[in-house]
């Protein structure tokens, strides 16, 4: 059977933003597939020449609209090691109940497309129905749905009263409710099962040989989850990561299913344990030397090597997002299976394109 070069992308009805496969097939069958990027580069990085370290955190939070507020995170948090600046326990606290609704928002924007990806159109709207519920926490909280500029150097620029708190806790109520409803469906359903379990499987041996992050590398048994370390409020919320062992689409959905529900509860002890005090501490002088932050984004570890020379101008910014780790994996994973389990494959994954090209 003669081969054939199949395109996928960069446009596709799956994709939320652009991506190229170069997909060799064989009678139906994926022999190779080739990822091309750059379609929606926006330098992001470069503009540490012009902007000043302050101004970055609004440049940062646009790498990514979906997980704006955990970028802003990690830069803070490097920033701050910089100039050697503790951070109060409640401002502590705070990044943590933004951090976790940001995550429980990207995984319900997630399980949507991954329900239409399979053809579940009502699966869709009814995660997405849920996930408005999120938004709204964030609109009523910090001033806006998606770019909630909360980060600031020193702590946070917003603080929530005990009815927010209150109001945000009955809330996540009626979420969790609605969204165990769901999960009969996402993960016992007769034809979601044919369609994911088995489907583009990645060993727990090549998740780690090739880098893989985030639920990508949880679903393959690697226990591994940048919060562990402990920053922000982390460290005193008893966290665990959720890992699955069978490295396939459903896997990946499990994780994401389990995890949502996580956050929901992490937010939960967070505003139970939510500590007294400013939000803010007052921060003097320029950064000056470099270091490397990490955090947790809801598709995995994000990076930020930052380096300063005592100017109001950073020297150098670089991110490494997690859907650049798991590219790698996804051409792996992609040989061997049915030309038609292609856009399943490529959204188990969660790609950000916007996030990696920045």
């Amino acid at each position: 059977m003669a081969r054939t070069i199949v395109p996928f992308g960069p446009q596709h009805p799956v994709l939320p933003e652009p991506i190229h496969l170069s997909l060799t097939v064989e009678d139906e069958i994926v022999k190779e597939a080739v990822p091309a990027l750059g379609y929606v580069h926006r330098g992001l990085e470069k503009l540490a020449d012009i902007r000043d370290y302050n101004q970055m955190i609004q440049i940062v939070e646009r790498v990514c609209g979906i997980c704006s507020m955990i970028h802003a995170l990690c830069y803070c948090q490097g920033i701050e090691e910089m100039m050697k600046v503790e951070v109060t326990p409640r401002a502590k606290y705070l990044r943590t109940i933004w951090s976790e609704l940001h995550r429980i928002h990207s995984h319900l924007l997630w399980l949507g497309l991954y329900a239409d990806a399979f053809g579940f159109e009502s699966l869709f709207m009814q995660f997405w129905r849920i996930r408005e519920r999120i938004m709204d926490i964030n609109e009523a909280t910090t001033g806006n749905r998606v770019i909630v500029s909360v980060n600031v150097i020193g702590g946070t620029r917003r603080d929530l009263t005990p009815e927010q708190c209150a109001w945000i806790l009955s809330e996540l109520n009626d979420v969790e409710k609605q969204f165990r409803e769901l999960q009969n469906t996402m993960l016992n359903d007769y034809s979601v099962k044919k369609r994911t379990v088995g489907v583009g499987v990645l060993t727990k041996e090549q998740a780690f040989e090739l880098g893989a992050a985030g639920p990508m590398l949880r679903a393959s048994g690697v226990a591994q989850d940048m919060r562990q370390l402990g920053y922000a409020a982390y460290k005193d919320l008893g966290f665990e990561p959720i890992v699955e062992t069978a490295g396939d689409c459903y896997a990946r959905g499990k994780v994401r299913f389990r995890e949502t529900l996580q956050a929901i509860e992490l937010v939960r002890k967070a505003i139970a344990g939510l500590p007294e005090g400013e939000t803010a501490v007052k921060v003097k002088g320029r950064p000056s030397g470099e270091v490397i932050s990490r955090v947790e984004q809801p598709r995995g570890e994000c990076f930020y090597y930052i380096k300063a020379n005592g100017g109001k101008n950073l020297e150098r910014l670089r991110i490494r997002t997690p859907t650049f780790a798991n590219i790698p994996p996804l051409a792996v994973v992609l040989p061997g299976t049915e030309l038609a389990d292609v856009p399943v494959i490529v959204l188990s994954i969660d790609p950000c394109i916007s996030c990696t090209e920045r």
